[in-house]
């Protein structure tokens, strides 16, 4: 790809990894320009911690100053908001597991976003660890070099129009390397911890983000085996399926296998990794597979960002839904979760999985 005499807008949040991919453009002698994307949603949770984004912003002010890169700050709070919040909340009370990440990067980092700028810049970079590539004539994602700290799972929504556009400088590098990076060229960012979770949470955790929205109320937690009630929930919202901890039951280990959202409960197991239990098929809808082209039967599937990949077969069922068979259980398959196919070192795309078969 050659980036000589091309104008690139590069996303930086004040971690290091973006600071890092900033820094790699720059030194090569491109035209980049740095963007905060101020989405911290200041008027709704405000109450519940304090806004990062002034202390992000710090951050991305000094990096900018160090690199002498312009910096353009925009506010996608209201989208962001009507985007993935609102997404993200529906999906829970629903009962079921969004990815608020996976949306975030379609429509506001790399879709909004480059709605507003593709008229002045021809690449969007980020400080994502995914490379890219092509397979069968197609652009497609690749796993980064450092795959413990691979993303891809994040970026296989993304359409074949929006990954045309996107440079990711640190998907040769390990993390290692990235830190390094950063002190040698004394970045005032260089130790920074890296953060963790889901962008617009800031420091609070995830359950007091639902109960700001979703009042709690209590429901029963009953035994899915022998339809005893066990205890109380203060919301079926609180729980994922898989969940061992955080239930407030004796005489287990108990784990989460099923809700009714209609009815407030939620269900419980002892026997959830028993051999009638096994988790290793499911439907899968809204297929997203990039190039369009037919996903090969035998694949390899993440259900969750991670090291860990499952070998799978796929059916399809129609042209947009497709029956995954993995060859080990997992016992953490719920309805909304994103399920990403690979082959070799290509991310192929995704679906959003929504039932158990």
């Amino acid at each position: 790809m050659d980036l000589q005499n091309k104008k690139i807008a590069v996303l930086v949040s004040g971690g290091v990894d973006s600071s890092v991919a900033l820094l790699k453009l720059k030194k090569l002698g491109l035209d980049v320009t740095a963007f905060y994307l101020k989405i911290w949603l200041e008027d709704e949770l405000s109450h519940l911690s304090d806004c990062p984004w002034r202390e992000d912003l710090k951050y991305v002010e000094g990096v900018c100053k160090k690199l002498e890169v312009p910096l353009e700050i925009l506010n996608f709070q209201k989208e962001y908001f009507d985007k993935v919040v609102s997404y993200t909340i529906a999906e829970i009370k629903a009962g079921r597991t969004p990815n608020p990440d996976v949306m975030c990067n379609n429509n506001i980092k790399f879709g909004l976003f480059f709605d507003k700028i593709t008229n002045d810049y021809d690449y969007v970079a980020s400080g994502h660890y995914a490379n890219t590539g092509v397979r069968n004539g197609v652009k497609t994602l690749k796993i980064a070099a450092d795959d413990f700290k691979d993303q891809t799972y994040f970026l296989a929504n993304l359409k074949d129009q929006q990954l045309a556009k996107i440079i990711f400088p640190l998907g040769d590098m390990p993390k290692s390397e990235v830190r390094k990076m950063a002190q040698l060229a004394d970045l005032p960012n260089a130790d920074r911890k890296d953060s963790q979770g889901i962008c617009f949470l800031g420091k609070f955790k995830f359950n007091e983000f639902i109960g700001h929205y979703l009042k709690p109320q209590k429901g029963s937690i009953i035994d899915f085996d022998t339809k005893e009630t066990l205890g109380e929930h203060q919301g079926y919202f609180f729980h994922t399926i898989g969940q061992r901890k955080g239930l407030g039951l004796s005489g287990g280990p108990y784990y989460v296998v099923a809700k009714d959202h209609k009815d407030n409960i939620v269900f419980v197991s002892k026997n959830y990794h028993s051999p009638d239990k096994l988790r290793n098929e499911f439907i899968a809808n809204n297929l997203n597979i990039f190039g369009e082209i037919e996903l090969p039967k035998d694949v390899k599937v993440k259900i969750r960002h991670g090291k860990d990949y499952h070998e799978a077969q796929v059916k399809y069922l129609s042209t947009d839904s497709v029956q995954v068979s993995l060859q080990e259980s997992d016992q953490g398959i719920a309805p909304g979760q994103f399920v990403v196919f690979y082959q070799d070192e290509y991310c192929l795309g995704s679906a959003i999985i929504e039932s158990e078969t």
